[in-house]
């Protein structure tokens, strides 16, 4: 059986445009099986927010479109589940794992790992009104104690989860800590449910590798760093071996935005575009020099003309394999 891979919910960045560019490298089945949105959170979805259509839109592929949804107050996480959930897509996620500060203070992502009574009460509710895949993103906790993880991931399994992803680290490690996947394969023993694991997946043999540890892999900022990761994992599990495919990457940076400014507002453009850059021109080799170029620039335009002419100036740098 084939291990599902699935986009991490990235903000800025699990958007309509970088799906499409990942297809783009994928024929059916034969790429990303999962797309997890960027955080939509429940109260602005609610309060008819100016860029939350921007935020729900599915496509490419809305049948393969995880929303994730994030807040503190259930009613509206409720309320919001079941508008998201009369749409097309394939499920709707909580987020009980997102450990930044400005989300943690408002009582919402991995603030909800603090009470196994209070996390569960609310997915009991969304559960009731959720006919879609219900799932929810996590981190260990607030300490390193995988009994208390084991028993609220119980908890969420009893009320109703069909699938939990395990980011393996504290609600204060960051990424310099090492994640814990010795948790994920321990859950996965325990669970009766898939459980996805994510962190520190750099590449295709980090995908691969983490695939045979069975169960879902998710993948986050190497997928933007290398939209075409799916792509090449698939290939080596069918052929034995990566098949070593050119990538331009002057062609691949000039579709991301060109897909940026179809499908996303203008007040995302740079924001957005400055998000993606930011991890895929690590793929040249003067990264740090091509990021403050396109850091001087003010529109998609100048973005653009930076990046012809940087590869004007450097034509080997234009083509990778993998």
């Amino acid at each position: 059986m084939t291990v599902p891979f699935l986009l991490a919910p990235m903000a800025e960045l699990s958007h309509r445009p970088l799906r499409e560019l990942i297809e783009g490298f994928s024929g059916p089945g034969s790429g990303c099986d999962e797309y997890f949105t960027e955080m939509i959170s429940a109260g602005p979805l609610l309060g008819g927010g100016p860029f939350e259509s921007w935020y729900m839109d599915a496509g490419p592929c809305p049948e393969r479109v995880v929303y994730q949804l994030v807040g503190s107050d259930p009613e509206q996480i409720v309320r919001a589940a079941i508008l998201l959930d009369s749409r097309e897509c394939l499920g709707i996620d909580i987020n009980m794992g997102c450990a930044a500060p400005a989300i943690r203070r408002t009582g919402a992502g991995v603030a909800w790992m603090a009470s196994i009574d209070k996390a569960g009460s609310l997915i009991a509710r969304v559960r009731q009104v959720v006919k879609k895949r219900l799932s929810v993103k996590l981190r260990i906790g607030f300490e390193d104690d995988f009994d208390y993880l084991l028993n609220f991931c119980r908890r969420l399994e009893g009320e109703g989860v069909e699938l939990v992803t395990l980011h393996p680290r504290t609600a204060g490690e960051k990424f310099k800590r090492s994640p814990r996947w010795d948790y994920v394969t321990a859950l996965r023993r325990e669970l009766h449910i898939p459980v996805a694991g994510n962190g520190d997946i750099a590449s295709a043999a980090d995908l691969l590798h983490r695939a045979d540890m069975g169960g879902p892999v998710m993948v986050g900022r190497a997928a933007v760093r290398h939209p075409w990761i799916f792509a090449q994992a698939r290939s080596a599990q069918a052929q034995g071996m990566a098949l070593g495919a050119r990538i331009d990457l002057e062609e691949t940076a000039l579709r991301f935005l060109e897909l940026l400014t179809r499908y996303q507002p203008p007040e995302f453009h740079i924001s957005r575009a400055l998000r993606f850059f930011n991890y895929f021109c690590d793929n040249l080799k003067w990264a740090h020099y091509v990021k403050t170029l396109l850091n001087r620039e003010k529109t998609p335009g100048g973005i653009e003309r930076a990046l012809r002419g940087y590869f004007g100036e450097h034509p080997e740098e234009r083509y990778t394999k993998y």
